[in-house]
């Protein structure tokens, strides 16, 4: 069963933000900043990434969106960074309301719309756990009677890491956060075209059945300076530097480095 994954990387949609803009100027202006973009680089290099090249079945598929008038330097750092992930494919797209084109975009990726498939959403921010595709397929495998007559079906690991990442490395603290973006999944049978962007994520279950698994930690949620939805009145959640076991948690789990962390991050 072909499984997709969508990151929005700096899209500047119509709609989809929670940080408003009057014009679409603005917001290209906003989500195109130098240091806006150098921090989500930092955290698409060290945290997105690394856990992607390392899952343990890598029959997967990743879309990276972007806008039409992405800077060119930023598209190359893009595309060498995407080299060792042969599963990941770049799309650009002119400013359109969000949810349209992401499933637009979903539907183009699915190599046979007559078979189901799964597929998944992608902060490029965050990280899931190596195995996570492997869980999916292992999970959906074991929902064979559920499936059965449905559209569509979520799964969700809520159980992860918030954590911030900086020069001196990581801060985290566990949470359970059911319905987060990382670690949820969706099934779709053969024959339809909805997608997992049909639906804003914490509302899947007013839509379809839902699985939630209390597996070991499924997830890495990154907060930091340019996150979309930690703006204004935003839970700050407490977190604390990670001891020598926890950075070999988040290296083996998460495939996150914490010398890289810091290092890349102190440049």
């Amino acid at each position: 069963m072909q499984a997709i994954g969508l990151c929005r990387f700096s899209y500047p949609a119509l709609g989809g933000f929670q940080v408003g803009h009057e014009t679409i100027e603005e917001r290209i202006a906003y989500l195109y900043a130098e240091a806006r973009l150098e921090e989500r680089f930092r955290l698409l290099e060290t945290v997105a990434l690394p856990c992607l090249k390392a899952q343990t079945d890598p029959d997967f598929s990743i879309v990276f969106l972007i806008g039409d008038q992405f800077p060119a330097r930023h598209i190359q750092r893009l595309e060498s960074l995407l080299t060792d992930l042969p599963q990941a494919v770049i799309h650009r797209e002119p400013p359109r309301q969000h949810r349209e084109v992401m499933k637009e975009v979903l539907n183009a990726a699915r190599i046979n719309p007559k078979e189901p498939c799964l597929q998944f959403r992608y902060d490029d921010d965050d990280a899931v756990s190596v195995d996570f595709i492997a869980r999916l397929r292992g999970t959906v495998e074991d929902s064979a009677g559920l499936l059965r007559g449905q559209r569509s079906v979520a799964f969700d690991w809520p159980k992860g890491y918030i954590a911030e990442f900086g020069p001196n490395g990581i801060r985290a603290a566990e949470v359970f956060r059911p319905l987060n973006v990382a670690a949820l999944a969706m099934y779709v049978k053969g024959g339809s075209p909805l997608t997992i962007m049909n639906f804003a994520h914490m509302k899947l279950p007013r839509f379809m059945p839902y699985v939630s698994l209390p597996d070991p930690a499924m997830f890495v949620r990154s907060h930091n300076g340019s996150n979309d939805s930690r703006q204004g009145l935003a839970h700050k959640v407490q977190v604390s530097p990670l001891n020598a076991e926890g950075e070999a948690l988040f290296r083996e789990r998460f495939a996150i480095d914490a010398g890289q962390i810091r290092r890349t991050f102190a440049a």
